[in-house]
């Protein structure tokens, strides 16, 4: 079941705000700033549902809040409602060029509120459905390759703009192909499913986040997670492949399916890209599976 909704209200006067929350606070978590600046700040953090946004404010006005929510990836799919003394055709169209999804003038009307808002919720749980599923890998059911890239872009700005940690777990079946021969494909798809299933179970913060990344290999992204917390998880993910038992018995390696893992962490710098990091990982699972496969190579990426 879905949690509790979230509105933004950005408006320099308080008693709008006041009454906006009065209105709506039933039935969503309301979150309130009282000018443009703050209202950027609190969005990109807190990623409500819905904003609804006072066009009149000074220092930045409503526009060009706005044209920046909708310019940042982190915020740009978040609907915004103006709320507004204006009703001009022009100032509403201008309004709507700017991204909002509709336009409510004040005074407020609570009914006019409250339905325009219910809508606006209800198509967005509509797309953010669609967005799950097309981020969603059909076989495991766990993230896609598309997702990965999208999550590892999101948390390198944040590990950018707050210098903190990001850690990076890249993940390989061993000896996935023999597997296939041995036991055909069907079983094959049915071992990625279980491994998936595992890898996914070991990690208990809703901020990280597991996909598989192509293939039989996995990738596990883990924001504000410095080296040897991520090497802790690591080993976890690694036992916790081997406790499913399921057997592999043309392994070189061990009876059973086992997986090898590169790890690696850094604090996001300009000049760098989230590509290094994968190239670094992914040096690192070289590095296991040259060293017999079924360990964890972990270092530090400055």
């Amino acid at each position: 079941m879905d949690g509790q909704k979230t509105i933004l209200i950005i408006d320099d006067t308080p008693a709008n705000i006041e009454v906006l929350a009065e209105v709506l606070g039933l039935e969503y978590e309301i979150l309130f700033a009282t000018s443009g600046a703050e209202g950027l700040h609190i969005a990109s953090e807190q990623l409500p549902d819905l904003i609804l946004l006072d066009i009149m404010m000074p220092e930045m006005d409503g526009y060009e809040v706005c044209y920046r929510l909708k310019q940042e990836p982190l915020t740009q799919n978040i609907p915004v409602i103006f709320v507004t003394a204006l009703n001009e055709e022009v100032n509403e169209a201008k309004g709507l060029e700017a991204g909002a999804i509709d336009y409510i003038t004040k005074p407020i009307r609570p009914a006019i509120v409250r339905a325009r808002v219910r809508n606006h919720m209800e198509l967005k749980r509509y797309r953010d459905l669609l967005e799950r599923m097309a981020h969603l890998d059909g076989l495991t059911g766990i993230a896609n390759r598309r997702q990965f890239d999208r999550f590892l872009r999101q948390e390198w700005r944040r590990s950018l703009r707050n210098q903190s940690p990001l850690s990076l777990i890249m993940i390989d079946i061993d000896h996935f192909k023999l597997y296939n021969d041995t036991y055909g494909h069907l079983a094959g798809d049915d071992c990625l499913r279980q491994v998936a299933k595992a890898l996914e179970g070991t990690l208990l913060r809703p901020a990280d986040l597991v996909a598989r990344y192509g293939g039989e290999e996995f990738a596990c992204i883990l924001p504000e997670t410095d080296l040897s917390g991520a090497t802790v998880i690591a080993y976890r993910l690694k036992e916790n492949v081997e406790a499913l038992n399921i057997p592999h018995s043309s392994s070189p390696t061990a009876p059973h399916i086992t997986i090898s893992l590169g790890t690696t962490t850094l604090t996001a710098k300009r000049g760098l890209s989230p590509d290094a990091m994968i190239g670094t990982a992914d040096r690192l699972l070289y590095q296991a599976k040259a060293s017999g496969r079924n360990c964890v190579v972990a270092m530090r990426q400055d």
